[in-house]
């Protein structure tokens, strides 16, 4: 029986330039689950480039990135004065969860139902971006069950379920001297069991000024498309029997 990993890119949506490094890693790569980020300028950008790619395409909720799409006024626990979301950093430095789950379940809804005129389908994911928030966690829980919608849960350790998979999180591109291709290797061989499997979370991306401003996850970005591109990965994938597998195939 060959191991299966599920590859994921994150971020779709974010600048242009994410989305042309997103498009690229899928195109051309191995990537095939993307998250899209239904609140992002660029998202129906990011959108066109790859629906034609069979994606598997989920909501990547995002409440720490660019401006939200409820009136900020409705939600201040969310945004800062200018009526942007607090950045990561404020979440990492807060001593106790802030977020009102009332709030965040209208920006999640506003999202989702972007999400849906964007693509003209149901999410084959749901989940959140960046955050430690339980509050957050909970209303992604309360709009995913209004709408029957597949949530991914998160854990900070540990597999997670989703349907029938237990799924095990590999995300090392915010590590020192990140190699894309050796940490892929290590999750693809680990033992996950019969109803286990390796999620593999990147975040593929070509660099632009608005991305250098907002995100300091940078240089991985483009090394994780460089690494989707190589055909010496996906010779690696076919000769160590490993299948790549998407949401909508567990």
């Amino acid at each position: 029986m060959s191991n299966r990993i599920l590859i994921r890119a994150d971020d779709l949506g974010w600048t242009e330039a994410i989305n042309y490094g997103i498009a690229k890693s899928m195109r051309d790569g191995i990537i095939r689950s993307v998250g899209l980020m239904s609140n992002m300028p660029a998202a129906r950008h990011g959108w066109e480039l790859v629906k034609d790619l069979n994606p598997c395409v989920g909501q990547h909720t995002c409440i720490c990135a660019g401006r939200p799409l409820t009136d900020p006024a409705r939600i201040p626990s969310l945004c800062e004065e200018d009526g942007t979301f607090h950045p990561s950093r404020v979440y990492r430095s807060a001593k106790e969860d802030f977020v009102v789950v009332d709030e965040a379940v209208l920006e999640i809804e506003a999202q989702y139902q972007k999400f849906v005129k964007i693509t003209g389908r149901q999410p084959s994911y749901f989940e959140g971006h960046a955050i430690a928030s339980h509050n957050f966690f909970q209303g992604l829980a309360i709009v995913a069950e209004r709408h029957g919608l597949p949530l991914l849960p998160f854990a900070p350790e540990g597999p997670v379920r989703f349907r029938n998979t237990m799924l095990y999180t590999s995300m090392d591109s915010i590590k020192p001297n990140y190699d894309p291709f050796e940490s892929l290797k290590a999750a693809a061989l680990n033992d996950y069991g019969p109803d286990g499997c390796c999620m593999f979370v990147c975040h593929p991306g070509y660099l632009d000024d608005e991305i250098l401003k907002v995100s300091s996850l940078t240089i991985p970005r483009v090394k994780e498309v460089a690494m989707a591109i190589d055909p010496a990965v996906r010779q690696w994938l076919q000769n160590n029997q490993i299948e790549v597998v998407t949401y909508d195939d567990l």
